[in-house]
């Protein structure tokens, strides 16, 4: 095995990403090597680019989403062994995986799906966490108990909104209403599961026209800033609304008191980032991810694969997230390491 890794890294926020090579690192406790097969790029990728605080000495790796190959496993693991297929959505306190081979804690590591090839595997880990920790961890919704009661989802054409509908019908059995702006985002919502999509761009108009009882959730990946107090208005009384995106403005939280409503925020990095005492939850998971995509119970959310990680393909992706007109994911080949 070669010695040395090939990266893709970002040296300031606004330059295209430089390819380079670093040591490959041995692994200890329950960390393990990848070989990267593929990635996929979200929202966070950007994110993180754009807080670059003017020139690195040494190029930032980004990345959290994957598929690949154990290559080596440290002496405490035990639910991943060498040769295992696995996909996963990593550690933001870590390096990412814009690059040959990856580090990653075996707990929030599963077995990549049989039925998927590795491109459409990488796409699904981080938006399949974030849709259920949103659904399941963070609101709590109860399959059988919660059966019947309405999840509106405002931004569900993107990444974790393609699963979290899915999720929502297949094991909550709830009524989804989606939020999407353009016929493809409509239609794709639609062919999904979702009971009812409107527009948010006339969010109360349109949700109040359908005639049914208000959201008992409402899970909105969307900017917090726009919709806190347009939701804040349409939540049903007890009811719970999940944040993904970080606000920039302070909101009065008063507005959902006489309703005893509820705030829950959703960061899928949270277990690896502290440790948590549950942070195998990922792991089960994505293990039950692997399950119902290839029981044909969830369709895979990969809609592009721009063909092998480079300068040109990464700089593309971000492009295209940036955009805000994506449906599903995007994802890409193994770097090319000649």
């Amino acid at each position: 095995m070669s010695q040395e890794m090939t990266c893709l890294g970002f040296q300031s926020n606004d330059t295209k990403p430089v390819k380079f090579t670093l040591p490959i690192p041995a692994v200890s406790g329950r960390d393990l090597l990848i070989k990267i097969d593929a990635i996929a790029v979200n929202p966070v990728d950007t994110k993180v680019k754009s807080g670059i605080q003017g020139q690195l000495e040494s190029p930032k790796v980004i990345g959290w989403d994957a598929s690949g190959t154990v290559i080596a496993a440290g002496d405490d693991c035990e639910l991943i062994k060498v040769g295992d297929k696995v996909f996963y959505a990593g550690d933001i306190s870590r390096p990412g995986c814009y690059a040959s081979h990856h580090v990653v804690d075996e707990r929030i590591v599963g077995f990549a799906p049989k039925s998927l090839s590795a491109v459409q595997a990488a796409a699904m880990p981080l938006t399949s966490i974030t849709a259920w920790e949103a659904l399941f961890s963070r609101m709590r919704i109860h399959p059988n108990i919660d059966k019947g009661k309405t999840l509106l989802i405002v931004g569900a054409a993107g990444g974790v909104g393609s699963i979290a509908i899915q999720l929502a019908k297949q094991i909550a059995e709830l009524n989804v209403v989606a939020t999407a702006s353009r016929d493809e985002s409509i239609t794709w919502c639609r062919e999904l599961g979702a009971d009812h999509v409107i527009n948010h761009y006339q969010l109360n108009t349109e949700y109040a026209s359908l005639g049914i009882n208000p959201p008992d959730y409402i899970l909105c990946l969307g900017d917090t800033d726009p919709y806190f107090e347009q939701l804040a208005e349409l939540i049903a009384p007890q009811g719970l609304i999940c944040y993904v995106a970080t606000s920039q403005k302070n909101h009065n939280i008063d507005l959902l008191k006489t309703k005893s409503a509820g705030i829950v925020w959703e960061f899928m990095f949270t277990r690896p980032m502290y440790e948590t005492a549950d942070i195998t939850a990922q792991h089960q998971l994505l293990n039950r991810i692997a399950e119902m995509l290839d029981d044909d119970m969830l369709r895979c959310t990969m809609q592009q694969n721009l063909g092998p990680m480079s300068e040109e393909t990464i700089t593309l992706a971000h492009q295209m997230l940036v955009s805000g007109k994506t449906l599903g994911k995007i994802s890409l080949e193994a770097i090319d390491t000649e």
